[in-house]
């Protein structure tokens, strides 16, 4: 697994509306260089993820809706991505031809290992800390 581009920009457009403003999609798309077409359809995204507020109207923006310490970097690929696993046999909709046929697969279990360490992980660590670092966690 991969952070796609998508989700790259999906952390710009969050670290520009964590200076607490609320900002046309042009202005985050030229403070963050996040190209126009692609900022809409990620604030989109947070939107339905309830991580982004967005006002309509004259006066309309968009704005944070969460505290960026409480949402893992987990959360924020599952909102982005529509697989967050090291290979398609992780998922569990996946029919494996090699398990049907032969059973066992050592290297299934090893990357289920692996996937649920890696799991853990992005869990452990907040789109806080990833944007401002460990040292301002508590900031």
């Amino acid at each position: 697994m991969l952070i796609t581009r998508e989700t790259d920009y999906a952390l710009r457009i969050l670290r520009a509306l964590s200076r607490g403003d609320q900002m046309t999609v042009a202005a985050i798309s030229q403070d963050q260089q996040v190209p126009k077409q692609f900022a809409y359809k990620i604030i989109k995204k947070l939107s339905k993820g309830g991580l982004v507020s967005i006002a309509r109207g004259a006066e309309g923006g968009c704005s944070l809706a969460a505290d960026l310490r409480q949402v893992s970097l987990y959360r924020l690929l599952r909102m982005m991505e529509e697989a967050v696993h090291l290979t398609a046999c992780m998922d569990p909709d996946y029919a494996c031809p090699w398990r049907e046929a032969n059973g066992h697969c050592v290297a299934h279990c090893q990357l289920a290992a692996l996937q649920q360490t890696l799991d853990r992980e992005l869990q452990a660590h907040s789109l806080h800390q990833i944007l401002f670092g460990a040292e301002n966690v508590s900031a």
